[in-house]
């Protein structure tokens, strides 16, 4: 099971044993206002997290669990997903065929923003994907336009912006960000 670990955070593989702390985040409207727009029930989250454990055991990569040190709180998810952007249909609910694209993304729960969690979740989830996937030169970010916070993320870890992609599956026109290795 891959584990990663920084100086305040471990980012592990998805469980069961997290459905809790992934309902509780993705059940926040505002958490959620940049992703697909609405809450998540218990039963959602819990379709979401077999689709998380089943997109490692079909791809060797995936979103991982956002922990804090020492105390070991859950505080969102940060990882990747292969994406087609023929049609932009993603790994979590599809099977997706090489080629593929690989989307670097990061949700963190509310309580929690403004700490640095995420750049510093980011940079050790791209370092470790480089290290890992020696072909793989180019990772993406799909961030609504309307998400100041996960721009300025996707921004001090290097990503650049790119096209604009508009209609499904994104509920607002998102932009392509991209980072070169």
């Amino acid at each position: 099971m891959t584990q990663l670990e920084t100086e305040r955070l471990v980012l592990r593989e998805p469980e069961q044993a997290d459905l809790d702390a992934l309902a509780e985040i993705f059940a926040d409207p505002e958490t959620m206002r940049h992703l697909g727009g609405y809450p998540r029930t218990r039963d959602q989250v819990q379709v979401g997290l077999d689709n998380m454990i089943r997109h490692w055991r079909r791809y060797d990569i995936g979103l991982f669990i956002l922990m804090r040190k020492p105390d070991d709180v859950v505080l969102g998810r940060v990882g990747f997903l292969v994406w087609d952007p023929a049609v932009w249909a993603n790994g979590l609910h599809n099977d997706v065929a090489e080629p593929y694209e690989t989307e670097l993304g990061w949700t963190v729960g509310r309580e929690h923003w403004g700490r640095g969690y995420a750049p510093e979740a980011a940079v050790a989830a791209r370092d470790w994907i480089f290290a890992e996937r020696e072909a793989l030169n180019r990772l993406i970010s799909l961030i609504s336009l309307e998400n100041h916070a996960s721009i300025r993320v996707a921004e001090k870890i290097g990503s650049r912006p790119g096209r604009i992609v508009e209609g499904p599956p994104f509920s607002d026109p998102t932009c392509v960000y991209e980072l070169e290795r």
